[in-house]
């Protein structure tokens, strides 16, 4: 009787954990909730997405949210058109546009997307096995997930686990999301579907 009783708390913890609620932080009309940092264009288009292109400046840009998260899971999609160089950081502090945090690299093919990638730090943490890397669909709509929970990070890309991080000064960290347009000029990125779980 008392492994039954074990058992069945064992289980509602984890019903407890995959029954937080999933929340809408993109309410695909404008950009409540987030805030523009750089010179950089981010707009909501006819269909409801979320845009980010080069302005004039060709600088780097980002778009964070107000609300700062712990543990998460974030889902979301995005399509590169043009170069499709970008990122979404979580747990980030930003200044004019010097961002501290961690960021999940999005790029064409051959950079590394999904891996992970520490700004005005340490440099890459880790980057994706190279048999990965034709997991991305440029051009076409990708599903984007991290979960972050404690100093445990893993990322997957249209469904396939791309990495897993441990790290001790991520798991110390508390910040926003950003999506990030990278410098050069001519880069241009769709997103929809942005979805936070606070686990």
């Amino acid at each position: 009787m008392k492994k039954v009783i074990v058992l069945l708390f064992a289980l509602l913890g984890v019903m407890q954990m995959y029954a937080q609620e999933k929340t809408k932080i993109f309410n695909e009309k404008n950009l409540e909730g987030w805030i523009i940092y750089g010179t950089e264009k981010w707009y909501v288009n006819n269909d409801g997405n979320l845009v980010c292109e080069s302005g004039p400046d060709k600088k780097y840009g980002y778009l964070g949210t107000e609300k700062k998260y712990k543990d998460l899971v974030l889902e979301l999609e995005f399509m590169q058109e043009a170069d499709g160089n970008s990122g979404v950081f979580f747990r980030s502090g930003i200044e004019g546009t010097k961002i501290t945090g961690w960021q999940v690299e999005i790029a064409p093919k051959g950079h590394d997307t999904g891996g992970i990638y520490e700004s005005y730090g340490r440099g890459w943490l880790i980057k994706i096995p190279d048999e990965k890397e034709n997991i991305l669909k440029e051009g076409e709509w990708n599903k984007l997930k991290i979960q972050v929970v404690g100093e445990n990070v893993t990322t997957w890309l249209n469904g396939e686990k791309m990495v897993e991080l441990s790290d001790e000064k991520i798991g110390k960290a508390t910040g926003c999301i950003a999506l990030q347009i990278h410098s050069g000029g001519g880069i241009k990125v769709h997103w929809r579907n942005i979805f936070i779980t606070e686990l």
